[in-house]
Formats: C-alpha cells, structure tokens, sequence
C-alpha cells in the first residue's frame, strides 16, 4: 500500500542562518548549543509516514515541536530542510498559489479553540471552506448540513456559535473541515480545551466517523491517554525529534528509552492492550478443540480477563478463519496488569513448597500420616 503521506528528514529552525543550523544538527549539534547562539531547532530530522485511512497522532509536551511539524505539513511553514510528499506530490516545491490550492480542495485542518465566525451561523460555519473553494450556495448548505448531521448537530444548523457548548463549537470546527471532503485531515490538540467527559465524547465521535469515512488523519495531542485511544500509529516527539514511532502497543510494550517508559508508566494498559499482544502464540492445536469461549486477536484487555475468569483453562485465540492462532494463560494476564512489559518472556516460577509436598499443608499432611 503506497503511503498517502510522507515527510522525509523535515528541519524547522528559527533565528540567523537557519542552513548552517540544520548542517551543524546533522553533524551531531544539539538544540541547547544552537539556542546559545540565538538559533532555535524547533522540528530535528522528522520522517514518518502515514497510510491511507490512518490516525497518525504525534504526541509530546509543549514545546516538543509538534505543532510546528504539523504547519510544515500543509505549508503553513516551510521547511527549513527537507520534503512533505502527498499522494506523491512534494507540497514543497509548490508555489503559494498552488499551496492553497492543496489546502482548500485536499487538507483541511481542525483548530483547538474551535475559530469559528460569531457573525455566522452554524451552517455557514461548517460551510466556510466550501465558499473559499467557490462551490455554490445551495450545494454547500446541502454538504455543510450532511457534515453537521455526521457531527451529532442536525437541528443546530440555523443557530449561532454562543448557543453551542464548547464540545458542540468543536463538533461545528470538524464538520467544517468534513464537509470539504478533503482527503487529509490535520487536528491540532483539538480536544484539548474540552472538560474531560466532553473530550472523551469527541474523541468517541471522531472513532466512529472514522469507521465511516476512513479519512487520512494527523492528530496532535500532549495526552498519551488520548494518542494510545485514537493512534494507528504514534510518534513520541521530544526536544524537536521524533523518540519513537510504532504502534500504542509498540510504546507501551517496548518503550524505547527512559523519557518514553517515563510516559507510559500511568497509562492504563487495560485500555490499550488486546489478546494479540498478549497472548502465547507456541499452541499445539488442540487448545480450541474444547467448545469453550474464544477470542479473537482484536479481543480487548479487560474483554479477555472476564473471558479468563469464566474458563478453568487459558483462552484459546482464533482468527477470522476460526483458525488458532494463540492462548492467553491467566498468569500472562495478571503479568500485564502488574505493568511488567516483560511480562510475556518472563520464565514461569517454580514452587519450592507446592500445597501437600511440603509447607504448611505438606507438614499437616504428615502429621495425619
């Protein structure tokens, strides 16, 4: 599958003589070296890539760079090193003129404080991008109303912006870039001025807009709950770079060095991990033969221990094809819970007084005899 989305070696750099900065961080310079000199790397040699349909969620502290990558990525920044290719085109080597072409037919972007026009009402909010494009009145009321119903806000289309709650502004903010029908769309910590029930709810709508629409998408949050929920893929950014790249189970399994264990140490993995990540895939066959319950590799975490808890054996894990294809040990379980990423390698431990060869229980066994 041809990625939709590709940024190659991306450097952002602020202040006097940006090319000789990027030069010096490539021979091994560092972001406090350059900053003595009046120069500031906001984004270090980033590249990733995003698949068509995917939720790629760039996750970091402020000031870790993220925002600014995500403005190379549609031109609102030029790169000071580097290419941004979509759909195969390089976004920078495209004039201005051309640059908002892209941005109003084929990347639309979701703002965190909503920006929405006070003087307009809701449907000609989410209609916005469709008058910069020049479509025709009728024809964009028709698709800012078939958005805003896609968003939960049918009925709402004749009302203004202050009447909506802050989660309904949100929805009207991402109805407006849906209704563009833009092929790439950029979320920049849009969720992250919503009280947290409201959050979580947008969260759920964009989860199940996505199962739908399957749009191409670039999420940007600080809030490793919410990049683990949404994420397909997450970079963990840090001082401009990106620390890590690979799947919410690849952070929270496999972290890769102490500032991403750092992060992960108060996530709840119940929430994140499946059967596939945690199941043993050494099965003989048999496993399955039994007619018990079963779990698929989608299976989720707390799904599979109230599995667990109901069999006297370990849950067996088929695929689509009813095909076994792992088991899931209540030990291994447990194992996960305790925050032990080692948990599946992790050799089984032997008793050395096990109940009626020893211990308490042998003793009284013997003293019967």
């Amino acid at each position: 599958m041809a990625s939709r989305l590709e940024a190659q070696h991306l450097y952002k750099v602020f202040g006097r003589r940006p090319d000789e900065a990027v030069e010096k961080l490539r021979q091994g310079a560092d972001r406090d070296e350059l900053r003595a000199g009046g120069t500031t790397a906001a984004v270090i040699d980033a590249s990733f890539t995003v698949d068509p349909g995917q939720i790629f969620v760039v996750m970091g502290l402020s000031g870790s760079g993220k925002s600014t990558l995500l403005r190379m990525l549609n031109g609102l920044l030029e790169p000071t090193a580097g290419q941004v290719r979509f759909d195969g085109e390089d976004l920078t080597a495209l004039t201005d003129r051309e640059l908002r072409e892209v941005r109003s037919k084929k990347i639309s972007m979701v703002f965190q404080h909503f920006a929405l026009f006070p003087h307009r009402s809701v449907r000609d909010n989410a209609a916005y991008g469709l008058e910069v494009q020049g479509v025709p009145r009728a024809e964009r009321a028709r698709r800012a109303d078939e958005a805003l119903a896609l968003c939960g806000l049918a009925g709402w289309e004749d009302s203004w912006p202050d009447e909506l709650s802050g989660g309904m502004q949100q929805r009207v903010g991402l109805a407006r870039a849906l209704a563009t029908d833009a092929d790439l769309l950029l979320m920049d910590e849009s969720f992250s001025a919503l009280d947290p029930l409201i959050r979580r709810d947008m969260q759920d709508q964009l989860l199940q807009l996505q199962k739908t629409l399957k749009k191409t998408i670039v999420f940007i949050t600080h809030d490793l709950n919410e990049a683990m929920r949404l994420g397909d893929r997450i970079a963990v950014m840090r001082d401009g770079r990106i620390v890590q790249n690979g799947t919410a189970e690849d952070i929270l399994l496999r972290p890769e060095g102490d500032y991403v264990a750092s992060f992960i140490q108060d996530v709840d993995r119940s929430r994140v991990l499946t059967a596939e990540s945690v199941m043993d895939r050494e099965v003989r066959g048999d496993e399955a033969d039994c007619g018990c319950e079963t779990a698929t590799p989608h299976t989720p975490f707390t799904e599979l221990c109230a599995l667990s808890a109901r069999l006297p054996h370990p849950v067996a894990v088929l695929d689509e094809h009813r095909e076994l294809v792992g088991v899931v040990p209540r030990g291994r379980l447990i194992g996960f819970l305790a925050d032990e990423s080692d948990a599946a390698d992790a050799p089984p431990v032997t008793c050395d007084a096990p109940r009626g060869k020893g211990g308490k229980d042998g003793k009284k066994e013997a003293a019967r005899a």
